[in-house]
């Protein structure tokens, strides 16, 4: 297992320490230490992509001894570092991915409109760090759906078919192996499928339905078979299911312990980092935890 830390961002508010629980035991599973960043928020007229040349020091610092005080009798494992950091935690916070193997938030901090599903911060972690981003949620969230099929861990996985991404199953069954969890492997197909005949006139598909679903299976199980065969010890559950595919991982959200989605691949058009509809729609909407995976460095 990797020796990066798993790194926990705090801010005092109620989101981040929940947060920090989930990134405490995210740390636990992976034998790997974890490291409490509080990021002090620059004055308005500071400059956001600049860090002080000495940053503050962790003693004193209210946020990190409130941390301190939560995690003192948890044990001696993980091992915990504790950094305080000045700048604009928008810009600082994705950097923070850099040497680290996972990097897990909270969905809004202590800052931001009350009516926001998901902070500005929050956003940019999960868009622009080099490491998977956990953005925690508050509870309570509803969904719409029919609950899990069976009762017991569940890790959910969204699955493009026709263009897989390889880093987010890697990430989803290495997650459910940790966990002793199930993985429920959704891959959604736009249907119905509808082409234009002339300006105003829909013509029905001549593409039967159940073909499609079948060769969405096919190839989703082609692309599982070689991590099943890395991670003999997961169940990898795939469906091949009709419509909306944010909708889908939103629902299946309901009493799963992760849902991992891709962030997006770049675009010869568009080189900018960014995420795509599904990834931000899950982000704003899931009950449970969601781990955002970036595409591997060659590919941005």
């Amino acid at each position: 297992m990797s020796t990066a830390p798993v790194i926990a961002a705090v801010d005092g508010s109620e989101d981040s320490l929940r947060a920090l629980d989930w990134a405490f035991d995210a740390a636990r599973r992976r034998a790997a230490p974890l490291r409490v960043v509080h990021v002090r928020q620059y004055a308005a007229w500071g400059q956001a992509d600049v860090l002080v040349a000495a940053p503050p020091e962790a003693e004193g610092d209210p946020v990190l001894d409130e941390v301190r005080a939560r995690l003192a009798d948890r044990g001696v494992e993980p091992e915990v570092e504790y950094v305080a950091l000045e700048g604009v935690p928008g810009a600082v916070l994705p950097e923070l991915g850099t040497d680290a193997q996972l990097l897990v938030l909270g969905s809004r901090g202590r800052g931001g409109f009350a009516s926001l599903l998901l902070g500005s911060n929050g956003l940019a972690a999960a868009r622009d760090a080099e490491c998977p981003v956990v953005i925690v949620p508050r509870p309570g969230r509803e969904v719409h759906g029919e609950g899990p099929a069976e009762p017991g861990p569940r890790v959910v996985v969204g699955l493009h078919a026709d263009s897989p991404d390889d880093a987010t199953l890697a990430f989803a069954f290495t997650e459910a192996a940790l966990r002793g969890a199930r993985l429920q492997v959704i891959a959604a197909y736009p249907w119905p499928v509808q082409t234009w005949s002339a300006p105003g006139q829909l013509v029905p598909p001549v593409i039967d339905q159940t073909a499609v679903e079948a060769e969405t299976r096919v190839l989703t199980e082609g692309f599982l078979a070689p991590h099943r065969e890395r991670h003999p010890d997961v169940r990898a559950d795939a469906e091949a299911l009709p419509g909306d595919a944010a909708g889908r991982l939103v629902a299946a959200s309901k009493d799963a312990d992760l849902v991992v989605v891709g962030r997006h691949r770049r675009r010869l058009l568009a080189p900018a980092r960014m995420m795509g509809s599904v990834t931000q729609a899950v982000l704003l909407h899931a009950a449970s935890p969601v781990a955002v995976v970036p595409p591997p460095p060659a590919q941005g």
